[in-house]
């Protein structure tokens, strides 16, 4: 203390200590701010207390619902965590996301359960689901039309049942006469309406078949005399289960001569479908959809059962709601729309939303193209107006006006937009394997750019092709429409390096010139087995060679002999097939393999010669191995690649992997 005077205390530069009035502080989230209009003192230490890291901030506990494709930030708010501690979370496991990007559902789930919180995903899909009931007083119901859906395996004459009923020729016009699509008609029973839905029969379109039980009221289960229960009939009658509607069966093909009814009934009870004539609840009609024998019998059991079992009314005088049965982009007449309408009267003029489509009413037809200006409960209808082809399954509903419908529209637009992005970040990833998959690398994608004649056969596409699973290449559909191959599909195309795919629909003369110029191949199916068949051949080609071994030859050990300079040669004498230079070489002994190499030196007397033939005398020289012994055997083989014809061939890799287990 010179001069008498204190020193003053030495602090380092941007110091925190009490005296230093230069402080740099950090608020949190969480942290307490003094009130407004309140002065902080400088000496207040309890003033700047707060979080001194995320994990102190007390989050809610509770259960908490997003929307999937939820981005980080709103996750982040969701949760009550701050965004910081998420990202260090995901970065920590390998994944890097900024606050702005969508996650995936399995990113959530992993998320919550790193933070043990109860997180409930919700999806586009599940919020358009019409309610079971409504406020409606019984005055205002009236009895509607019993909707029942035709059902069963391939080739059992569904189609033909139909057509007979409704005496027209759809199936003549179905490829390979297999329904492609979902058709509503409808068919008077002594006065009495019944709306019938033809569900294709093919088993690509199983989500089809699931979509048409849930609008039914009745399922009709076709079985062909001649045939049988298999597999897609179970199938039927597993989705009719499922949607909780009884069951009515027509044996179709009675007139046959292979045909055996009684047969079938047994196969059917052995199905949990017990025949009321044997003492079951399951109405049974015996027909023949050619022949129209005893279709007015079916038709009364069908009106049997709607009024035994159900209870059919709706209400007429509100706003029409249902779900959109087909949809599909008419040329002359733009996006057309098949709807069922469930409730209300929906007329010329009306503002619609199905999903991200929306629009007025321009038109309405019935199901033999007729004209009309309203339509009921009960009804299917073909509706002109929408902006798009509405996505099929879809709520479609009456809203007050075009901005009303159009706001609604672009909401779930926007919806399905982000979780189309989450999707596409995962790719379809299972949560136990997803940062797994995310760092493999190595697959090769197929990309495709598929346009459909309809919603539902689009649908029903893409789900067959999620089905072809390989570890070395995929099919990634990178954009989906309905209508003809237009120029913007062949320059998003040319743009992914992706091929065009065309199901039932054609290119414009100008997108076929494009595709021409920029080298892009566009390929046209009528039936679904030959698109996924050629599609499955096309993946093949993409598959790397595999790698086989072929014995050549074998030669034993007769006589050694050392050189200082270059190791010990072995005498051999060439026993089967041949012994070729360079060629690789198992070396046995007393049965058992000892060291796998290389022929470095091949000669015949004292000329190096390129191969020794069976039966002839060789001098070998192998490759980094001298510990040899007279009776050793040589296996000369050779490693060939071919290319693999199915992709149900094992890789090159994996045939390496269990060459390593077994060794």
């Amino acid at each position: 203390m010179p001069n008498g005077k204190p020193n003053k205390p030495i602090r380092p530069r941007g110091g925190s200590g009490p005296g230093n009035r230069k402080r740099r502080v950090v608020i949190e989230g969480g942290a307490a701010r003094p009130a407004a209009g309140q002065r902080q003192r400088p000496g207040d230490r309890t003033a700047d207390r707060g979080p001194k890291s995320p994990r102190e901030v007390v989050a809610p506990t509770g259960p908490v619902t997003v929307e999937s494709g939820v981005t980080l930030r709103d996750f982040s708010q969701a949760l009550g965590t701050p965004l910081q501690q998420i990202i260090k979370m995901l970065m920590g496991l390998g994944q890097m996301k900024t606050a702005t990007q969508s996650l995936t559902d399995d990113e959530v789930e992993l998320i919550a359960v790193e933070l043990e919180r109860e997180v409930t995903i919700k999806h586009a899909g599940d919020e358009e689901a019409e309610p079971e009931s409504y406020d409606d007083t019984e005055d205002e119901l009236e009895v509607r039309p019993p909707v029942v859906t035709i059902m069963g395996h391939v080739d059992h004459g569904k189609t033909t049942l139909l057509d007979a009923i409704r005496e027209t020729a759809v199936v003549e016009t179905e490829a390979g006469g297999i329904t492609q699509h979902i058709g509503a008609y409808q068919t008077d029973v002594h006065g009495r309406k019944i709306t019938f839905l033809d569900t294709p029969g093919h088993e690509a379109f199983t989500a089809m078949r699931a979509r048409g039980a849930k609008v039914t009221d009745i399922a009709v289960l076709v079985v062909a005399a001649d045939d049988g229960v298999m597999p897609q009939t179970r199938e039927s009658i597993s989705h009719a289960r499922a949607a909780g509607v009884p069951i009515v069966v027509a044996v179709n093909k009675i007139d046959l001569p292979g045909a055996n009814p009684d047969r079938i009934l047994a196969e059917l009870a052995s199905e949990g479908l017990q025949p009321e004539e044997w003492g079951g609840d399951v109405q049974v009609a015996r027909v023949s959809a050619k022949q129209r024998l005893n279709l007015d019998d079916l038709l009364e059991r069908i009106l049997l059962v709607a009024d035994a079992e159900l209870t059919l009314k709706a209400n007429p005088n509100t706003e029409a709601s249902g779900p959109i049965i087909e949809s599909r982009l008419d040329v002359g007449r733009g996006p057309v729309a098949t709807m069922l309408i469930h409730r209300g009267t929906l007329s010329v003029g009306d503002s619609i939303v199905a999903g991200d489509a929306w629009g007025r009413v321009r038109a309405l037809y019935d199901y033999r193209e007729r004209k009309i200006d309203h339509a009921g409960p009960g009804d299917p209808v073909e509706i002109l107006g929408f902006d798009r082809p509405p996505p099929a399954g879809e709520l479609a509903r009456v809203v007050e006006n075009d901005r009303r419908a159009r706001d609604l529209a672009h909401q779930r637009e926007e919806r399905l937009r982000r979780e189309a992005r989450a999707k596409q970040s995962s790719r379809g990833v299972s949560l136990e394997k997803l940062f797994e998959a995310l760092q493999s690398g190595g697959v090769a994608d197929l990309n495709l750019v598929l346009k459909g004649d309809v919603q539902g056969s689009v649908e029903a596409i893409v789900g067959e092709l999620a089905k072809i699973e390989h570890p070395e290449v995929r099919v990634n559909v990178i954009h989906t429409g309905v209508g003809g191959i237009t120029e913007n599909d062949v320059n998003l195309a040319a743009a992914s390096s992706a091929m065009v795919v065309g199901f039932n629909v054609r290119p414009s003369a100008e997108a076929r010139q494009l595709a021409d110029r920029q080298g892009i191949e566009i390929r046209q199916y009528r039936v679904i087995y030959e698109l996924t068949q050629q599609i499955e051949q096309a993946l093949v080609g993409m598959l790397s060679p595999v790698e086989t071994e072929a014995v050549i030859g074998e030669a034993e050990v007769r006589a050694l002999f050392k050189a200082s300079r270059i190791g010990t040669i072995a005498g051999c004498m060439v026993t089967s097939g041949i012994v070729r230079r360079n060629a690789d070489v198992r070396v046995f002994r007393d049965g058992a393999r000892i060291y796998e190499t290389t022929i470095s030196v091949l000669r015949r007397f004292k000329d190096d010669v390129r191969e020794v033939a069976e039966g002839f005398e060789c001098g070998i020289l192998l490759q980094g191995f001298n510990d040899l012994r007279e009776g050793d055997i040589f296996e000369i083989y050779e490693t060939r690649e071919v290319e693999r014809t199915s992709l149900d061939e094992p890789s090159a890799k994996a045939d390496a992997s269990s060459k390593s287990d077994d060794d």
